[in-house]
């Protein structure tokens, strides 16, 4: 009787070496490499070379197979375009958000990753995926060698087509790419896809280190001083370094949402774009937020809102419920654009010669209360971050030493001072009187304010004292104090039976009254 041929020796899928130092290697062959047409292995070391370490060999060899086994089982073929498609149509997030998604698939994730099935993935295949990107943005692997042309339209070539220079993407995408696609395979799993997620096998990309450069005390007032050269470009610039507020919450502020006498700012929405298209929406947080605002801004803000009724008066219009703070509308009827006040920011910034952009003023506010020994909650609620204040101080972490050197003091007390007037050439000077707290200095502000501003231009009567006590709900000996003060301060002139007027820059003010004053509050 004759037995049947022996058949070739089946192939071994793992091996067992011993390395040099004793210990055991465990080598697992993974199939091969999506992205580069590699092979791949999966290693493991056992310390060790005893007859356990070989047994616990045998068993990592036996886990490491099943891995990939059940890797390689899964209930579909699909790719991961069509996944992406899927996850991507079942998703509920913002606009914007769902905008830069399609972006990152359509520019790196398709073209590098659509075409594999889902079930053929590895962690070997997303390590190749984000050194590819990490490399070159254009997924050329570094050795690309052609011109990058300004557009794909036929056109005449100048110096904007320029040889292509290898340029990977920035950590902080790559990480937004790798949450994507661990979100999708997520799902994939979830839907019995998949029965292991292979991102899970791979190292994701390491976070950014947070590097906030905030406009230092000079930058910040040269920044101001340009700013009020436009009183409105002046406002929105001097109340995003008050309040850290983001583009989109300030674009959508109304007036309405600023209580000038509690001294009280709500955020409660913002004003999203993409491309041309604007629309209003929440907060990044989804939740609004009240920030208190210091006297001088209020001062400023008192006498901007007046002005802004005033112009509109001018149109025949006039200010209505829900009418925005910032807007190029007579009536304000109409919001800011983000994107627009991106690019007028960064203008004025190249004109002072400056490298910064606007998101830096969000910066500059919290480092300035960090620095001032505000806590790191209440900084965090006046920035809307979530998480009570974790996000606030992993960012913000490095002005901590700071703030135990520098004497704790107001933001409003930080900031740089507000122009007093804008001249018709345009200059503007930026000294400030100092901060008032009694009642008489408050009316005194107030008109300071609207003197600032240019509400009540040279020449203008002061409203009556009797007028000025009855709106403040004070002694009329107390609103005529506050006058007094304007006039020491050369700002107004007062008569005997008549009302006080405002001078005009290159006026002289009352002596008398200004030696009265001097002579009171020296006895005070």
């Amino acid at each position: 009787m004759t037995g049947r041929k022996a058949g070739p020796k089946a192939r071994q899928r793992g091996r067992i070496e011993e390395l040099p130092s004793g210990s055991l290697r465990v080598v697992v062959y993974a199939g091969q490499d999506a992205l580069t047409g590699k092979r791949n292995y999966r290693h493991e070391v056992i310390p060790g070379n005893s007859q356990e370490s070989w047994n616990e060999a045998e068993r990592a060899k036996t886990r490491i197979l099943n891995e990939i086994d059940e890797q390689r089982a899964p209930k579909t073929k699909a790719t991961v375009d069509v996944l992406l498609t899927r996850y991507l149509d079942n998703l509920d997030v913002d606009v914007s958000t769902m905008n830069g998604y399609v972006r990152k698939n359509r520019l790196h994730i398709s073209p590098l990753l659509g075409k594999l099935q889902v079930g053929k993935l590895s962690g070997e295949t997303f390590d190749s995926f984000y050194k590819v990107l990490r490399t070159c943005r254009l997924h050329c692997g570094g050795k690309g060698k052609f011109i990058e042309h300004r557009t794909k339209a036929q056109h005449e070539c100048d110096e904007r087509c320029k040889p292509h220079v290898c340029t990977g993407l920035a950590k902080s995408t790559i990480r937004q790419i790798h949450f994507i696609l661990s979100g999708a395979l997520q799902a994939a799993k979830r839907w019995k896809w998949i029965t292991v997620n292979p991102l899970e096998q791979s190292k994701p990309p390491s976070p950014p280190k947070p590097k906030p450069s905030p406009p230092n005390a000079e930058a910040a007032a040269a920044l101001i001083n340009e700013a009020f050269r436009d009183l409105d470009w002046g406002m929105f610039v001097w109340l995003s370094m008050v309040t850290g507020a983001r583009r989109g919450e300030l674009c959508a502020l109304k007036f309405d949402d600023l209580d000038l006498d509690t001294g009280i700012l709500t955020v409660a929405r913002s004003i999203g774009q993409e491309g041309g298209e604007t629309w209003e929406k929440d907060t990044k947080d989804h939740q609004q937020r009240r920030i208190a605002l210091d006297e001088e801004t209020l001062v400023l803000f008192r006498a901007y809102k007046l002005i802004c009724e005033e112009k509109a008066q001018e149109f025949g219009v006039k200010l209505v419920l829900g009418s925005r703070i910032f807007s190029n509308s007579p009536d304000h009827s109409t919001y800011l654009k983000p994107d627009s006040v991106t690019q007028r920011y960064g203008r004025m910034c190249a004109r002072l010669g400056l490298e910064t952009h606007l998101h830096e003023l969000r910066h500059y506010s919290a480092t300035e209360l960090i620095a001032s020994g505000v806590d790191v909650r209440t900084v965090a609620g006046r920035l809307g971050h979530s998480g009570g204040g974790t996000t606030t101080l992993r960012v913000y972490a490095a002005w901590f030493s700071e703030a135990d050197q520098r004497a704790a003091t107001s933001l409003g007390g930080r900031m740089p001072a507000a122009p007093v007037s804008i001249g018709q050439d345009g200059t503007a000077t930026t000294k400030i009187e100092p901060k008032l707290s009694g009642p008489y200095q408050k009316i005194a502000a107030d008109l300071r304010g609207a003197i600032t501003c240019g509400a009540l231009a040279p020449g203008t009567p002061l409203p009556p004292v009797v007028e000025l006590a009855n709106r403040y709900g004070v002694a009329p000996a107390t609103a005529h104090r506050a006058i007094a003060e304007l006039s020491a301060s050369g700002l107004v002139r007062v008569s005997r039976g008549k009302r006080a007027v405002v001078l005009a820059p290159d006026e002289e003010p009352d002596v008398a009254d200004v030696v009265s004053i001097k002579r009171k509050r020296k006895a005070e």
